[in-house]
């Protein structure tokens, strides 16, 4: 996974969690929306990240 795109999920991650922890002040359920959010942020970046390492072995063979 190339420096900016890891940097985006990153900061995505960080600010949707940041985010999460301001809210549950307002809302317990926005606050746990958004942490699932952030949750399924971090894991579709290692999907991705996955995927194109998967990419790169098999363009290597």
């Amino acid at each position: 996974m190339s420096k900016g795109l890891s940097l985006w999920f990153a900061a995505s991650s960080i600010i949707l969690l940041a985010i999460a922890a301001i809210a549950i002040s307002h809302s317990g359920w926005l606050a746990f929306l958004l942490t699932a959010l952030a949750v399924c942020n971090i894991g579709w970046g290692f999907v991705i990240k996955a995927k194109r390492r998967k990419s790169s072995i098999e363009d290597v063979n």
